[in-house]
């Protein structure tokens, strides 16, 4: 159901940020410039589903500008498990999220801001948005070389990636955001982009690797605070509208009715990991057995998030068949996740009380098999 931009909604959404009364009658007849307070990303996107399922963007545009703290952020068809270091991020506390777009993966920490333009799926233009940020970029650095590419991304001196763009359309509503690097940390980004998982076979969508560069690496005064102010205020003169960034809290349920519950599914594990496509492992491993080295043979098939078929294949002299079976019968059924597995460790300990040197191969072979979830 569309709630209409109208009067009363958009008075309820303005007079919080202190915005004149006389000052919003004329955007909202003609759009919007948003800025999020907050830096999570599950609320921030949550914005983007609420502003796209529940406002009528007929002739009145929307562009919504916000930051997060460290998250990867992938595409919605996309498989987290190809596209990241996943181990890296939990010892780092990097976030996972799931957009509700198509597209690449990202990196997203303060020195990146996000864009997201909103109109009706007739108005819907991403290189005219990319050329937006262009002219906004250039009325403040006149030699800025940036060009916007086929491809949808901005390249810097025709060869370093500074955005990324992705887009969902909808019935009547359509959005395309973009990232736009400035200050990023580009080794942090490097790492945590960069999959260590061997053996996956997925038809997921793949990111596609590209140089990036920071826009403070060509010119320090390109802070994120000064892009963010000439965007904004080449997106007003471009759509005619007051030059006012409103401030707004994505948690406001008095604002954004409904708005909690969307981004309490973005953070679900369902969401995050279970919307992966349909993948399979084919790995091996080795432990090491009076001086020299077994292969343990891995095969996993993986729907839903979940484990659908295993075969882990031990030498039966250093962990015997009926151990072996368990553990694959164990697998089945569960997340495809290190915390589950640390279950399955608790519970052969049970089964099998008292054998040390059991637990001790138990507890190899499930630290390897955590280490490629």
């Amino acid at each position: 159901m569309l709630i209409p931009f109208s009067m009363k909604n958009c008075f309820q959404l303005l007079c919080n940020f202190k915005v004149p009364a006389a000052g919003f009658k004329n955007t909202v007849k003609s759009g919007l410039i948003l800025q999020s307070i907050s830096n999570d990303v599950y609320h921030n996107l949550a914005v983007e589903d609420w502003i796209h399922d529940h406002m009528n963007l007929e002739g009145k545009p929307v562009l919504f500008l916000w930051r997060n703290s460290p998250t990867v952020v992938i595409g919605r068809h996309q498989n987290p498990w190809q596209e990241c270091n996943l181990n890296l991020m939990r010892e780092e506390g990097v976030k996972l999220a799931r957009r509700r777009s198509g597209g690449g993966t990202v990196y997203h920490d303060m020195g990146n801001i996000n864009l997201t333009f909103f109109t009706t799926k007739k108005k819907y233009d991403r290189m005219e948005n990319l050329k937006l940020v262009v002219r906004a970029l250039k009325a403040v650095q006149p030699h800025l070389d940036v060009q916007a590419t086929e491809r949808f991304d901005l390249l810097l001196d025709r060869q370093f990636k500074i955005s990324g763009t992705a887009s969902k359309i909808g019935r009547n509503a359509a959005y395309h955001h973009c990232t736009l690097l400035c200050s990023t940390d580009g080794t942090f980004l490097s790492s945590l982009l960069k999959s260590p998982y061997q053996g996956i076979r997925s038809n997921a969508t793949a990111s596609t690797p590209a140089f990036v560069k920071n826009l403070m690496e060509k010119d320090p005064t390109l802070t994120c605070e000064v892009v963010i102010n000439a965007v904004a205020t080449e997106y007003a003169a471009s759509h005619q509208i007051d030059n006012h960034i409103h401030l707004i809290n994505p948690t406001d349920e008095t604002v954004f009715p409904g708005i909690n519950s969307k981004a309490r599914e973005l953070q679900t594990w369902e969401w995050v990991y279970g919307k992966t496509p349909k993948f399979s492992v084919d790995t091996s491993f080795t432990v090491l057995h009076e001086h020299s080295h077994l292969e343990i043979k891995v095969f996993i098939d993986v729907k839903n998030g979940r484990i659908e078929v295993c075969n882990i294949e031990a030498p039966d002299h250093w962990l015997p068949l009926e151990i072996c079976d368990q553990l694959n019968a164990s697998l089945i059924g569960n997340k495809f996740c290190p915390i589950e597995t640390t279950v399955l460790t608790s519970i052969l300990h049970r089964t099998y009380p008292g054998d040390d040197e059991l637990h001790s191969k138990w507890n190899i072979l499930c630290e390897k098999i955590k280490g490629i979830m």
